[in-house]
């Protein structure tokens, strides 16, 4: 099922605008990039877990993995959806068997993880009836995170789906969850003052009142990557680098080793590299490995991460307030008006 290398990659046969920033490969890249990716045969002969990117079917690799190395599982399977994944298709299925193949994913990562890791496992709302049921045989499950997808076409016959699953569970009752590290930084709305008429539970800054507030399971800051966004890229189901590094904040500390066995477009291993974790991530799709690799050189010159800034997460549309980010944000609303597109005070 991999992805041959001579096939003509799609990215070559689009015509984008002179200011897209959607990350991309070219021919000098694949040729430069290809020596990078590790084999089976490297990580047999490694003493240590190896960082980088696997190009390969991830039930296959997994035997020749370490056992109990991963603090953190991120779990991004194809959905119960007919998808092709840039020449990898997968085809939606009974709801029986997919819940079978998912369980035969969790059977075979599941001895790579330390007894203390958490696991966190993505899917729509038809997967997750899959997901429950796989992921209670084998973890505690504790939660289930809904998200916000502000893209997604409408729907004459039905409700428009805009949301996401992730579901999170932990090997055991010991694991680790950094709630000081999440926090979202909300607009207040009702500004309550103390009895001296100080700020109660808020601060008053130019921009007006802000309260850093507990993450919740429900998440409507979330921005999915679009031309405008150096992290965008092809891939059909991309995740946002803000959602990732909600996962890997909360349940891994630097240095910690972060496991993708479906990286895609390298989201989890670009943003494990930007917050000092060690990462691991595998992908059938030859193309995709390589994009992951070109990501992980762009990290190096630029470290930060949308939505997350002075050590606190954003709400969606607050890019022209957050610190040090005024001027990347008028650059980027004059890119949306040069393409005739919305200001990113207004991307819904």
């Amino acid at each position: 099922m991999a992805q041959s290398a001579l096939q003509p990659p799609k990215q070559e046969s689009k015509q984008r605008a002179g200011r897209n920033r959607t990350t991309f490969l070219n021919a000098a890249d694949r040729t430069r990039l290809r020596g990078s990716l590790i084999t089976v045969s490297d990580v047999l002969r490694a003493e240590r877990p190896l960082c980088g990117t696997i190009h390969g079917n991830c039930l296959d690799v997994a035997g020749s993995l370490p056992r109990g190395f991963v603090d953190l599982l991120v779990l991004d399977p194809p959905y119960n959806l007919s998808k092709d994944f840039h020449g990898v298709k997968f085809s939606k299925r009974a709801v029986s068997e997919y819940t079978q193949w998912l369980n035969d994913v969790l059977v075979c990562l599941k001895p790579l993880l330390k007894e203390t890791a958490s696991v966190y496992i993505c899917g729509d709302w038809l997967s997750s009836i899959s997901i429950y049921e796989a992921a209670s045989a084998h973890f505690v499950v504790r939660n289930r995170i809904t998200w916000e997808r502000e893209k997604g076409r409408g729907a004459k016959s039905n409700w428009k789906n805009s949301s996401e699953d992730v579901w999170f569970c932990t090997m055991s009752e010991e694991y680790a969850f950094n709630v000081e590290a999440v926090k979202l930084r909300r607009k207040v709305i009702a500004p309550y003052r103390n009895a001296d008429g100080s700020p109660k539970d808020w601060r008053s800054t130019e921009n007006g009142g802000f309260r850093d507030t507990h993450p919740s399971n429900i998440w409507t800051d979330i921005t999915v990557p679009f031309w405008s966004m150096p992290e965008n890229t092809d891939h059909p189901t991309q995740k946002s680098e803000k959602l990732v590094a909600k996962i890997v904040l909360a349940s891994s500390s630097p240095n910690d080793f972060i496991l993708d066995p479906f990286l895609g477009s390298g989201t989890t291993s670009v943003v494990a590299k930007k917050l000092g974790r060690r990462f691991l991530g595998i992908d059938i799709n030859e193309e995709y490995c390589l994009l992951t690799e070109r990501r992980l050189e762009l990290a190096e010159s630029d470290g930060r991460v949308q939505g997350l800034a002075d050590g606190i997460f954003w709400e969606r549309n607050s890019l022209g307030i957050q610190p040090g980010r005024t001027e990347e944000a008028d650059e980027r609303n004059q890119i949306a008006l040069d393409l005739g597109g919305d200001s990113v005070h207004s991307q819904r």
